[in-house]
């Protein structure tokens, strides 16, 4: 019993797929404080950089908006168009600071999750309309947390708002007795410190927050052993899953050995049921190396790709047969075919000196030494 309790216990972390799955499904760590954050941070930014120009275009507009006109005064037909014009330059006034904030307020969401796009919350669940489900999350553990988050965020931040004003009271209450052209500099200033105190707050709540959204959400997603052994029976002992990977594996290999044909200094053929292509360095291999081989179909494609590159193509019928048979790529030749390989190699040294040179064209070599145990045909 107290291994099958254990096994029923979400203990274990969840596992790529699970996370996949849940953000799938739109289920990602958010923070609203991060939001939050950021926003008042923008908000803040931008009536900085944009202070002046706003602060110019409102005080044009409240002065448009208070002067007399004659002409409104006795046709009050025009009052409303009049109102209208006024409403559309206060809008366009303010709509760079509002797309800014927009801005802000869809990207956010980014620092923490990246891109995420889903319909899956969207979609109707009538489970959501059980009242006794919706009392229960009303009193559930996560609901006391931002209860108390949202308690400590207003203790922060209203607790910090007041010191700065305490702090600052004597400078506030001056600014009674100061001259208009004194004392608004000086409220900008002592607004702008208030600010930037509060904001240092609230970003200790973000560095709180965001670690626990993260574990929250972690642990939502935790796993039993159960479903661990599960998804692995899923995955990896689905036998459609297994072929499909085994096919891509043979495809990645197939590519990179045909990638290794036009290296090759020699393919040796069957001529048409086999095709291996060798390749020998003095100064990097103790012996020649297989870099490709097939039969049928491949072997076709070996013997294109050759003379598409001009790789030397010697038809030797029981030596193709015993390096397709007992050769792996990537693997010199045994030691039993050095001798046969040798004079392979060395008509393909004269056949290149022959191209450069000219004389005599080199004799293909015939009855190569491979030893009837090697030769699938004798076995």
């Amino acid at each position: 019993m107290a291994d099958e309790d254990s096994d029923l216990e979400k203990t274990e972390s969840p596992s790529q797929r699970r996370l996949d799955k849940a953000r799938e499904d739109g289920q990602v760590a958010r923070s609203r404080e991060l939001s939050t954050f950021t926003v008042v941070m923008a908000g803040g930014a931008g009536i900085w950089l944009m202070g002046s120009m706003l602060s110019a275009q409102l005080i044009t507009l409240i002065r448009e908006g208070l002067t007399l006109d004659t002409g409104l005064a006795f046709h009050s037909e025009l009052l409303m168009p009049r109102l209208h014009e006024l409403s559309e330059a206060t809008l366009l006034a303010f709509l760079p600071l509002l797309g800014l904030l927009l801005i802000v307020a869809l990207t956010s969401p980014l620092l923490l999750n990246g891109w995420l796009f889903s319909m899956k919350p969207l979609e109707p669940k009538f489970s959501k309309l059980n009242p006794l489900k919706g009392i229960g999350r009303m009193f559930s553990t996560n609901s006391l947390m931002e209860l108390v988050k949202a308690i400590a965020k207003s203790v922060v931040v209203g607790g910090i708002g007041a010191l700065v004003i305490w702090h600052n009271k004597q400078a506030v209450l001056q600014l009674v007795g100061e001259p208009i052209a004194y004392a608004v500099p000086h409220l900008g200033s002592l607004m702008w410190s208030t600010f930037a105190t509060i904001m240092g707050g609230m970003l200790v709540i973000v560095a709180v927050d965001v670690p626990f959204q993260l574990w929250e959400h972690n642990k939502k997603l935790k796993m039993t052993k159960e479903e661990v052994r599960q998804e692995a029976k899923e995955t990896e002992g689905d036998p459609q899953v297994k072929a499909r990977v085994r096919s891509m594996q043979r495809e990645m290999a197939r590519r990179r050995m045909m990638a290794e044909i036009p290296t090759a200094d020699v393919v040796v053929t069957n001529p048409t049921h086999y095709a291996v292509a060798l390749k020998y360095s003095d100064q990097k291999m103790r012996a020649p190396v297989v870099v490709a081989k097939g039969s049928h179909l491949l072997a076709a494609k070996i013997r294109e790709i050759a003379k598409e590159h001009n790789v030397p193509i010697l038809e030797a019928p029981p030596l193709a047969r015993a390096l397709h048979k007992h050769c792996d790529l990537g693997q010199a030749i045994p030691e039993a075919l050095f001798n046969a390989v040798a004079e392979v190699l060395a008509y393909v040294y004269q056949l290149r000196r022959f191209k450069q040179t000219g004389g005599e064209y080199p004799q293909e070599p015939h009855e190569l030494p491979v030893p009837k145990e090697l030769d699938p045909e004798n076995a």
